[in-house]
């Protein structure tokens, strides 16, 4: 994995920003999970995207509502490179995202939520573009999340895209429309993973140490904005930290996410997802359906 950005001056947009950006190009259906708000480019594939984050979201500022969440880093820079790859990189609406690894690691101390709502400025670096026929068709990124003129976290990803036919091959033939996920067990105690309301809770009790079924709830409205035929990638990395958090014993709380995507988490199939601890206060944590592995996520962790 490429070195992540470091800071060294990066100014704070100057230019009132009173809008988000149209939703369709972030993929979201709800205004209200649109962070972005413009962005503009300021040099040979480097970018400057600008953000707002909420003083309160159901899952993405803590529940006293004092931080917030690395996954609001992690979603801030997924909408970025989306919002790219649409504007700066001609990939035409339609095409199906596919995200292959990603990593984010956050400096929690500089996430605290102040009296108005933060507005991060993302300094992103595009490289890696892949083309086919002379269309973009996958590229990599590195962003460095600056508040205030100071780096608040630092990330990366690599993705592609694809036609919608080609994807619909590659599903054959499953939809929002012909597969329903499997009902959700009960949920752990909220308390044990970091959450507040049991709707939130994304892991069932263990069947043994380290394992918990996934509760899939395409009702939710984060983790299903609008209707999908899989998992998404953002309630498996949740599933992640919250199994950090269990592992540790509510101890300690994510702080950075390293993870691989090897294929689609199916909706009506059980996904099990198993931790241990690591080296270093990390917590490895795979997400498998039968026999196979759909991704793997190294959590760190820092002392609550």
């Amino acid at each position: 994995m490429p070195q992540l950005p470091q800071l060294a001056y990066f100014p704070t947009a100057s230019e009132t920003l009173t809008a988000t950006v149209p939703r369709q190009l972030v993929h979201r259906a709800a205004v209200a999970e649109t962070l972005l708000t413009g962005w503009h480019r300021i040099g040979t594939d480097q970018f400057r995207v600008a953000a707002q984050w909420p003083r309160a979201h159901p899952l993405h500022v803590s529940s006293d509502r004092r931080a917030y969440d690395p996954l609001l880093v992690t979603e801030t820079v997924r909408q970025s490179g989306t919002l790219l790859a649409h504007t700066e990189y001609d990939v035409p609406l339609g095409q199906r995202f596919v995200l292959q690894e990603l990593s984010v690691s956050t400096r929690a101390e500089h996430l605290a939520v102040g009296p108005v709502p933060a507005e991060p400025t993302v300094a992103i670096k595009i490289f890696g573009v892949r083309r086919r026929a002379g269309r973009v068709t996958a590229f990599r990124l590195t962003a460095a999340v600056i508040i205030e003129n100071t780096q608040v976290a630092s990330a990366y990803f690599a993705a592609s895209w694809t036609s919608e036919s080609v994807y619909r091959r590659l599903r054959g033939g499953r939809t929002p429309a012909t597969v329903s996920a499997l009902p959700p067990p009960a949920g752990l105690a909220p308390a044990l993973v970091g959450r507040t309301v049991p709707a939130d809770v994304v892991l069932a009790p263990p069947d043994r140490p380290g394992r918990w079924q996934l509760r899939v709830d395409t009702a939710h409205p984060v983790f299903f904005d609008h209707p999908l035929d899989h998992v998404p990638g953002m309630l498996l990395l949740e599933a992640a930290g919250q199994a950090g958090r269990a592992v540790c014993g509510g101890q300690r709380a994510p702080v950075s996410f390293h993870a691989t995507f090897d294929r689609y988490a199916e909706l009506d199939l059980p996904t099990w997802i198993e931790a241990q601890r690591g080296p270093e206060e990390q917590i490895q944590v795979v997400g498998i359906q039968g026999d196979s592995a759909v991704f793997a996520c190294r959590v760190g962790t820092a002392g609550r």
